[in-house]
């Protein structure tokens, strides 16, 4: 047994899960059925355990698949983030725009963003830094070479210039064989807060929310702080702990029911999403293309999301 699986076979177990078969998979991975069925069988033969069902009706997840693919969400996250880590290394001296943004931003915001910023300025380089709220905040107020920034949560530091560009939603998630997800009522404040949770880490705008919505229920300290939001996803699939995360970070996810959202009442853990830079620095021409390519994505998002579903 090798030391590390193949990525990409990970990856193609991820898209089962997701997908709910090995043939939709496949495509979605751009390579033939029979390869994606000797790569995932390949896996399963790695790993020493089966990872699938087959079936006539699909591929659903073992038990033992099910805490695997938790696993692997968590290290395809890494390796993506080294791998972006890289590109900003590479990209810092030569780029245009140097953009520092918090985790959930980079996600799933950012990748579109910059898409619709390519379609008008294909020629604009872009370095990346990815890094929580608050060493964004940091490294824009430092001046350290950043010409703009994008922070999730409640507060902004004195001395940055702020615009709006997006809204978000943290929800509490649990694996599907957790207690929690078989209740019919919400949770109540006090029932989360009296729960020890997988949270991000201290500086974080998700675990500043957080903190927030909760600081007069004396919560429980939390289980686990990690450092990602695929590693607070991993260790909630894992059913280490509830975990609290932004819908954005969840969405395949959810649909994918290898986790489960729980409501609670009463309780606003809404978030505000903004550019910064520093006050009275008048913003470069590639740094106001990105801001103005963020108010396009968001108009086409709106026109998507009105348009009629198909008959």
């Amino acid at each position: 047994m090798s030391d590390l699986p193949d990525l990409e076979s990970l990856r193609l177990l991820v898209d089962v899960a997701e997908l709910g078969s090995i043939g939709q998979a496949a495509r979605a991975a751009g390579i033939a059925q029979p390869s994606a069925t000797k790569r995932l069988a390949a896996l399963e033969r790695w790993a020493g355990v089966p990872l699938l069902l087959r079936t006539h009706r699909g591929s659903p997840l073992t038990d033992d698949g099910r805490v695997v693919v938790g696993w692997a969400i968590r290290l395809l996250g890494a390796a993506d983030e080294f791998r972006h880590s890289l590109v900003a290394l590479r990209e810092a001296r030569a780029a245009q725009l140097r953009v520092a943004a918090s985790m959930t931003v980079a996600e799933a915001l950012l990748p579109r963003w910059l898409h619709h910023l390519r379609m008008t300025y294909p020629d604009i380089r872009v370095g990346l830094t990815v890094i929580n709220s608050t060493e964004v905040a940091r490294l824009v107020l430092a001046d350290e070479g950043i010409d703009v920034g994008f922070v999730e949560g409640p507060t902004v530091p004195e001395g940055l210039d702020t615009l709006v560009v997006g809204h978000d939603q943290l929800i509490v998630v649990v694996a599907p064989g957790h207690r929690w997800a078989r209740r019919r009522q919400p949770l109540e404040p006090t029932e989360l807060a009296g729960t020890r949770l997988v949270v991000r880490e201290v500086g974080s705008g998700t675990r500043e929310t957080l903190e927030r919505a909760l600081a007069d229920l004396d919560p429980l300290p939390p289980e686990l702080a990690l450092g990602s939001n695929a590693a607070v996803k991993g260790a909630a699939m894992a059913g280490t702990a509830p975990a609290v995360l932004s819908r954005y970070a969840v969405e395949m996810e959810l649909a994918a029911k290898l986790l489960v959202a729980i409501p609670v009442r009463g309780l606003t853990l809404s978030r505000t999403l903004r550019a910064v830079w520093p006050r009275g620095r008048r913003l470069t021409g590639s740094a106001t293309a990105l801001l103005q390519a963020i108010a396009r994505s968001g108009r086409t998002e709106r026109a998507e999301s009105d348009r009629p579903d198909e008959p």
